[in-house]
């Protein structure tokens, strides 16, 4: 806690939202019970937990009952950049997703570029789910490769329950060499696409050190974004994520 606080002195921040960071299976409870007492400190600067879950197990549910009750609990996230695909096609995977909705949780999809696909099936299967596209979906910034990224992130956008967090890019650039112009089209395309009420930042901090500091990150997307005036910048660094993951 106290390296992050170090990260974002000075940058205003005044609620952040935790999200889990593919924790090995045995450990997945014990980290967000763990994250669910720093939460609830007064002074935590932890507005809200993304736990970690695994929807493709039979437990899935026995175990979110653990934790469920918690109001810092906002939602589930299960990485599949590593996974097979077939596991987010299952229908286990789909319908432990979809009890979410009972719960009042969200799900924040983390997939590969190449994996929107599934993404978009999962969100068609599950109507009454809120989620949050992680990382903009991955796209392979340093190759500069848009399609067929483009026509995926337009698709995804056609859901109302879908939004989409401006993160991880710096991650997916080229580390020495990037800069906002390299993003700058895949930044712009996620705005036209979802719009100044569907999108929010993601810091991605600490995996976005690989390239950039949090500082930096800010700076960026703040330069990208300065045309659409303060309102919409409002919306996109804060209200949007108070609004989407209820942050009190």
């Amino acid at each position: 806690m106290a390296d992050y606080l170090a990260a974002v002195e000075g940058l205003g921040v005044t609620k952040t939202v935790h999200v889990e960071a593919d924790v090995d299976q045995p450990y997945m409870l014990a980290e967000t019970e763990h994250l669910l007492q720093l939460a609830a400190q007064a002074d935590s600067p932890l507005a809200g937990i993304v736990a970690c879950g695994r929807p493709e197990h039979d437990d899935f549910k026995s175990k979110l009952d653990k934790i469920a009750e918690d109001p810092k609990l906002k939602g589930v996230r299960r990485v599949l950049h590593t996974q097979p695909d077939e596991l987010g096609r299952s229908r286990r995977f789909v319908g432990n997703v979809r009890q979410l909705a009972a719960y009042g949780l969200s799900f924040d999809i983390c997939v590969l570029d190449r994996q929107l696909p599934i993404a978009i099936n999962l969100v068609r299967a599950c109507p009454d789910v809120t989620f949050i596209l992680d990382h903009c979906g991955v796209p392979r910034v340093k190759e500069r490769v848009l399609d067929p990224w483009r026509t995926h992130i337009v698709e995804l956008s056609s859901f109302p329950n879908v939004y989409c967090k401006i993160s991880g890019l710096v991650a997916y650039a080229d580390p020495l060499r990037w800069t906002a112009e390299d993003l700058r089209p895949y930044v712009e395309h996620v705005l036209s696409s979802f719009g100044w009420d569907r999108v929010m930042f993601g810091s991605d901090w600490p995996v976005c050190t690989v390239s950039a500091s949090y500082q930096k990150w800010v700076e960026t997307l703040a330069s990208l974004t300065e045309m659409a005036g303060a309102a919409n910048q409002r919306k996109l660094f804060y209200e949007n994520a108070v609004r989407v993951y209820r942050l009190a």
